[in-house]
């Protein structure tokens, strides 16, 4: 028997009444160095459980490799220290996800394949499902309650109403975890809508609903769906996520408070989205599309109960206060905010321009038309593409089918123009010098579209390119990933402003390693990396305008600072902040 099973009402845990009162909490998104902190601070605020998604594409990025289970991705470290905190674990491995992640958790060499119908039993999309599962569940075997350990149940899908209504893709799921091993609880989650929940419900699995207000509302459809059974919110919204361009959005602690004991006066159970969101490191946000293009932030803040520092939020103690009204919470004082790096000067005086490195980056491909950066075998990142102009004057550069996601265009190295996805931008006009001048167009994955059916669209130059007509050839495709820093050659350079895509490095000292946020004021677009650790995308449009730096990426002693700035600057210098500036803020 499982540990955790269901009554009429409720649930059991190895037999004796017990209510999940869960937190989200997704490891991929914190350093693991702090690990252990965000799950201490979960105990003290009332939680029993934690919950988290699994990434399916970063655990396994070459469909013929091993698992990656290390550095952010060491799933069973991560439970292993849930459990020594005395909590339960419910796991959500999708292997769709959403979750504002690049693609939605599913990996590009899937998605990129146009006859594959994912999510749904297409064989071909179960198979590659089942042989992921194949290499997983023997690493999860351990960590499940029929071992010991303290995952006591597993999601099927993630909000699967949303998308179809295929239930032999949902049986087809449910039964390879069964025959995986996994006894533990099934449970499914779905927007509280009685058409999501039909069409993404299974017969003798749990049904779950996802919400974040009108409690009484939801949670009254959840039960004429489930006539019986717990009731349980398997996302309790509150907060959001923040696009670039956009505000940062809030949401008030005593009514997010007010939702939650109303929830949990109701006898339900809860998982509360997010606890701690974290932060999107490196290549790893996600997009939407509805009517345009919309790239996540880095920050995956969310306004939850723990910021992104890890410090407790308004929401924190107002949940906490909640909690205490209806199961009781540790009798600890809550924990304090942590400490912060003093305010730090860096100078960035090296420099090594972005454009002539392409080669020493990585070898080109040699084609007529432009290839997508999936063609390249480049997933995240910047891909450049370099062809000759045939003609001098002034004239259009037509870029069929438009860019994915933003391209900056140079002619003979210098700047003419941007295109960008989310204006459905496919025409620049230019003036060409010279019969022969070189075109350059880098182009800028923001993040791979996470919901709906737009997932795996591709990124790069996205058809043939012309110039008054006359279609460009002989183009030379060169896939940058920059997931390797240490050939660039960096020189000094302090002094002349900078007008072209170039890398900046600086060093600095730290006597004691705290968390600090980086500000970069006079920098306008591009990536940052402390020590080696790529901490994500900065943009002066907003609304986030520091990046986080986590204390674990620091050391006593000197640090590198690397910036690659996408656009012309005079700065030469970045700050070391003990604030976060996430932006103006929008109440919802």
């Amino acid at each position: 028997m499982p540990a955790l099973t269901t009554t009429s009402d409720g649930f059991l845990l190895h037999g004796e009444p017990f209510r999940i009162i869960s937190g989200a909490l997704h490891y991929f998104r914190v350093h693991p160095g702090l690990w252990s902190d965000r799950l201490r601070k979960a105990r003290l605020m009332g939680l029993n459980t934690v919950e988290t998604y699994l990434p399916w594409n970063h655990h396994q990025p070459d469909p013929e490799g091993p698992l990656v289970l290390d550095g952010f991705l060491d799933l069973p470290r991560f439970l292993r220290l849930a459990q020594d905190e005395g909590l339960h674990v419910l796991l959500r491995p999708g292997p769709f996800i959403c979750a504002e992640w690049d693609g939605g958790g599913l990996p590009d060499w899937l998605t990129s394949d146009p006859d594959i119908r994912l999510r749904s039993s297409d064989p071909r999309f179960t198979g590659a499902v089942d042989r992921y599962l194949d290499l997983l569940l023997p690493a999860l075997r351990p960590h499940l309650a029929a071992a010991g350990g303290p995952v006591i149940a597993v999601q099927v899908e993630n909000e699967y109403g949303a998308y179809g209504d295929d239930g032999a893709y949902l049986k087809h799921l449910a039964d390879a975890f069964r025959s995986r091993g996994v006894e533990e609880l099934l449970f499914t989650c779905d927007q509280a809508d009685p058409e999501h929940l039909a069409a993404g419900s299974l017969p003798g699995v749990l049904s779950a609903g996802t919400f974040g207000s009108r409690v009484e509302q939801c949670l009254g459809r959840l039960r004429e769906y489930q006539t019986e059974g717990p009731l349980f919110c398997a996302e309790f919204w509150i907060g959001w996520f923040d696009h670039w361009g956009g505000p940062h959005h809030v949401r008030d602690a005593a009514d997010a408070a007010a939702d939650l004991d109303r929830l949990l006066s109701a006898g339900a159970s809860v998982n509360i989205y997010m606890f701690h969101g974290g932060t999107n490191f490196g290549f790893t946000n996600g997009a939407n599309h509805k009517h345009a293009y919309e790239p996540t932030v880095t920050s995956y803040d969310y306004d939850a109960a723990l910021t992104e520092c890890g410090d407790p939020g308004p929401k924190y103690h107002a949940f906490r206060e909640v909690i205490a009204r209806h199961v009781g919470v540790p009798d600890e004082p809550a924990p304090a905010p942590g400490p912060k790096l003093p305010p730090t000067d860096v100078e960035l005086d090296g420099r090594a321009p972005l454009l002539p490195l392409a080669g020493l980056l990585t070898a080109p491909l040699r084609t007529d038309d432009p290839v997508t950066m999936g063609e390249l075998g480049q997933h995240t990142g910047y891909a450049l593409y370099r062809t000759v102009l045939p003609a001098s004057g002034d004239g259009l550069l037509h870029f069929a089918g438009g860019v994915g996601d933003r391209a900056q265009v140079f002619v003979d190295g210098a700047p003419v123009g941007v295109l960008e996805r989310e204006r459905h931008d496919e025409t620049l006009p230019v003036r060409v010098p010279r019969p022969g001048a070189t075109l350059d167009v880098l182009v800028e994955n923001m993040g791979g579209v996470n919901y709906g059916p737009r997932i795996g669209d591709p990124k790069g130059l996205l058809g043939p390119a012309s110039f008054n007509g006359t279609v460009l050839g002989g183009w030379d495709c060169h896939a940058l990933p920059l997931d390797d820093l240490d050939a660039v050659p960096f020189t000094p350079g302090v002094g002349a402003a900078v007008t072209v895509p170039a890398f900046h490095r600086g060093t600095f000292k730290v006597d004691r390693p705290a968390d600090a946020f980086l500000c970069l004021p006079g920098w306008t677009k591009g990536q940052a990396w402390v020590n080696g650790c790529h901490l994500g995308r900065y943009w002066n449009r907003g609304p986030q305008h520091t990046l986080y730096v986590p204390a674990p990426v620091l050391r006593p002693g000197t640090n590198e600072l690397v910036l690659l700035e996408l656009h012309g600057t005079t700065a030469t210098r970045a700050q070391l902040t003990d604030t976060p500036d996430l932006g103006p803020e929008n109440t919802w």
